[in-house]
């Protein structure tokens, strides 16, 4: 049976690469993120290198950069004579977890989103288009009004990590995050409810999404990744000084 091509039209509804961050990860994330959405489907072969060089306007060098990492990830298979084909997404076991409702596993929730945040903030402030910006703006004010609201803020609060996210351009970390969504919403839920009996608690955490958000306008990578894991630090021990325990 002759291999599937794409359709010649599959890649005009994809966007330019951007100058900034490194061009092989932008196309490798462009074509993961077209696998991942069913876009491109197992069994269909991938246009040449010339092909690519000529959609994107990129080297060839960038082009086989990029096609050597989705090979990595299990992606794409090069057939000796063929071409690269787009391979079934790899299966992986549920991530299986349950969440007592404790202090305990809400400090542990906000240390996993040390881990994802700080670099989805760091992300962010490397690939941050107007459009992105734009976005991140917008949830920060809407998560103001709904607080001068007199409401909680949680998925306010939460839908900004969001647009933080979405500035990183990276589709597993979306998904990541998506997964996790309902385990956030909780976690937001109650460190929202303790800082807010505090003017100043609650002060501290405007400050922080202010220096996050300043971090990435300004393109600091560096800035903006210390400025994501230093929220999440204070929102553990906020947590934890609000229980009274120690660490």
């Amino acid at each position: 049976m002759p291999p599937a091509d794409l359709p010649p039209d599959a890649f005009r509804a994809m966007p330019p690469l951007k100058l900034g961050a490194r061009l092989s990860e932008q196309l490798a994330e462009a074509l993961m993120a077209g696998i991942r959405s069913g876009q491109f489907v197992p069994g269909q072969r991938l246009p040449t290198e010339g092909a690519l060089v000529a959609r994107f306007g990129v080297s060839r060098t960038v082009v086989r950069e990029a096609l050597s990492r989705l090979k990595t990830l299990g992606l794409v298979e090069s057939r000796q004579g063929s071409g690269a084909f787009v391979q079934q997404m790899p299966a992986l076991d549920p991530l299986v977890l349950a969440p007592d409702g404790s202090i305990d596993a809400v400090v542990q929730m906000i240390e996993v989103r040390r881990a994802l945040e700080s670099e989805a903030a760091a992300l962010a402030a490397a690939r941050r288009t107007p459009e992105a910006l734009q976005q991140i703006r917008r949830a920060v004010q809407v998560l103001d009004d709904a607080v001068a609201a007199g409401g909680d803020g949680v998925a306010e609060d939460v839908a900004l990590h969001t647009a933080i996210a979405q500035a990183a351009g990276n589709p597993f970390l979306l998904s990541t995050l998506a997964y996790l969504h309902g385990f956030l919403l909780d976690a937001t839920r109650v460190t929202r409810a303790h800082e807010a009996r505090h003017a100043d608690l609650a002060q501290q955490v405007r400050d922080e999404h202010a220096a996050i958000v300043a971090a990435i306008e300004a393109a600091d990578v560096d800035a903006a990744r210390t400025a994501g894991a230093q929220h999440m630090r204070h929102a553990a021990r906020r947590i934890r000084h609000a229980e009274g325990i120690s660490g």
